[in-house]
Formats: structure tokens, sequence, C-alpha cells
């Protein structure tokens, strides 16, 4: 992820070991706590941000030394409160239960079993992004260091299969599958954070396709099916972060963007289900912007789920485990008019 090394970049002010440290791991006695935060610190009754209206949010804290950097996210509803998962870019998983309290039960800490390499260094388990089979609760899991998709069985009991799409091959080591997400119809989309679409897979102005980003669209489980090409278009200079469906089939896409000193801003489009299908050039529709004044921080990870009929958008921050950023969890609830 492209925003970590210029965070290394500016914070590098000394030489430090040259060697590479063992990937920090979960420990056995899970501890979570959370704090609630506001959409806007200078105005605690705003509720308003585009077409979303926030419902709630907290910051994430725990002792555990390797606890953050959550870069996509699950929420599945049950009927004791909906149930977390969140995926480091290192191979950390927290799950959780949480109601209408915004307090933690259920806390499980657990590091994935198997993936490419090791797993003794953190690009050993390089997860960008997340999504799963409802019906199966298999899950899928994006490497964006191994520009691979890995298919672990439910609760990531054990890897069952991977696969290096050659179609992702040429996707930038730290520009990767970034976004991965299961269509209802049982289709799978992944997005690179910044690989452009192919000259080869390209009719337009040359201008455009160095602003396009590369999807995929998989027929299928996306460890067997050969994908097609799609475009998609950002906001601005924008970098796709996740993106989830909807139960009709639209795409909910997470840009982020980051500029100096440290400043992070963050866009949610809709992408329509029409225009998720090979050679398209798929827009979204601007729903809402996040940025300064408003609380802000590197968001990576998005999901979605039905609550009264209404569509709840859930956002995840990845602090890159560094002190001057937070894991922060917010929860908005989509007003499609």
């Amino acid at each position: 992820m492209r925003v970590l090394f210029v965070i290394l970049a500016v914070l590098l002010i000394v030489p430090g070991w040259a060697g590479e440290e063992r990937l920090p791991l979960l420990g056995r006695h899970p501890e979570l706590t959370m704090r609630r935060v506001d959409l806007d610190p200078a105005d605690p009754s705003r509720r308003r941000l585009g077409s979303l209206t926030y419902l709630g949010g907290a910051e994430l804290r725990s002792r555990d030394p390797a606890f953050g950097g959550y870069s996509s996210l699950r929420v599945e509803r049950r009927p004791n409160g909906d149930r977390f998962t969140l995926l480091s870019d290192g191979g950390n998983i927290v799950a959780f239960t949480m109601g209408t309290d915004w307090r933690p039960h259920g806390v499980q800490f657990q590091n994935l079993p198997q993936g490419p390499g090791t797993g003794w260094e953190k690009r050993d388990r390089d997860t960008e992004s997340m999504t799963a089979d409802p019906a199966t609760g298999q899950i899928w899991v994006g490497y964006e260091r191994y520009n691979a998709i890995w298919r672990y069985a439910p609760g990531f009991a054990r890897a069952e299969a991977q696969r290096t799409p050659p179609e992702m091959a040429r996707w930038p080591i730290n520009g990767g599958p970034e976004s991965l997400a299961r269509l209802p119809d049982g289709r799978f989309v992944t997005i690179s954070e910044d690989a452009h679409v192919p000259p080869a897979h390209w009719t337009g102005a040359e201008a455009e396709r160095l602003h396009s980003r590369t999807a995929l669209l998989f027929p299928g489980d996306p460890i067997r099916a050969r994908p097609v090409y799609f475009a998609y278009m950002p906001y601005g200079r924008y970098d796709p972060a996740d993106a989830t469906a909807l139960p009709n089939g639209d795409l909910l896409v997470l840009d982020r963007a980051f500029r100096l000193p440290f400043r992070f801003s963050n866009r949610v489009s809709l992408v329509p289900a029409s225009a998720i299908r090979a050679g398209s050039v798929a827009r979204g529709r601007l729903l809402a912007t996040l940025d300064s004044p408003l609380i802000h921080d590197n968001f990576e990870g998005v999901a979605t789920t039905i609550e009264h009929g209404a569509t709840i958008v859930w956002l995840v921050s990845d602090d890159n485990q560094l002190p001057m950023q937070r894991t922060l969890l917010l929860k908005f609830r989509f007003d499609s008019r």
C-alpha cells in the first residue's frame, strides 16, 4: 500500500535495522475497548455526510502490540448483534460482536494459518482485501505483494486453494488487489489500487486511460474462473481502497487520498450493477466525502448490512500501527433518495 511507504519516508530520519523482524502476531488473550467518536468534532450534533447519515462510531484500542493495520472488513447480521471481522495488512484477525450499546462481546484474536511465504515477514501476509460467501462461510483474501487470491475455509480454519491470476501479474507490487467483492449472483470483482487499464483493453484517450484503474470481473470463484477486464474511474486523485456489493448488485467503492504533511481523505461512490461488465468504463456516483475538519483517517475497509430495511455502510481505518493514527469504526445509513 503506497500510503504506508510515503509515511515511512516522512518519518525515517535515521538508518535502522536492515533485517526483517518477525511479523507481530496477536496474543492468546484478546482485549479490546472502544471509545465513541463524533463525525464533526466541532459540532457533535452533525449527522449528514452527502447521501450518508452518521449513526455513530468508535475508536478501537487494544494493549496487544500487534493490534492495528486493518485493511478489510466483514460484518454479519446476527440475532445478538452484528459480528465484525477485521483483517489487517499483516494477516492478523480481530472478531467481535457488537450491538446498539457499542460494546464489544465475544472478542477473538487470530492469525492467518497459511499464506504466501513462510509467514515470518509481514510481506508474507500482505492482506489488503477480503470477501465471503454468506451461504458457505468461505472467505477469499487478496494478497497485494503477490497479486494473488487465496480461499479459506469458514473461520479461516485452513487455506483451501490459491491462485495468481495472470491478468494480475503486472500489477504494481504495492498497488495490487486492494479491493475484492463478491456480487450477489456469485461473480467476483477486484480492483487494483493503481494499475491502469492495459492499452490493449482501452479504446479511449490516453489521458483517460492513465486515470483509470484496472478492474477484473470473475464469472465465479476467482480460484478457478478466468476474468474479463473493465475500467474503474475514481474521482480526482484518489485510489480505490476497498469495495463491497449491495443486494441489488451495485458496488460501493471506497477511494482514498493522502496529502502531505499528514492528511487523509476518503470518498464513497456507487457503481451501478449495469456498469460492471466486460469492457465497460465504470464511473461511480459520488455519495460522500470524508475529509478534514470532519473525523478522518486512512479508511481502507468498507462493508454493508441491511438493518430494518435500511442499507448500513461500515468503514474501518488502517492506522498503519503508527501513534498519530487511529483504528476507527464508523456506521452510516445510505439514504438513496
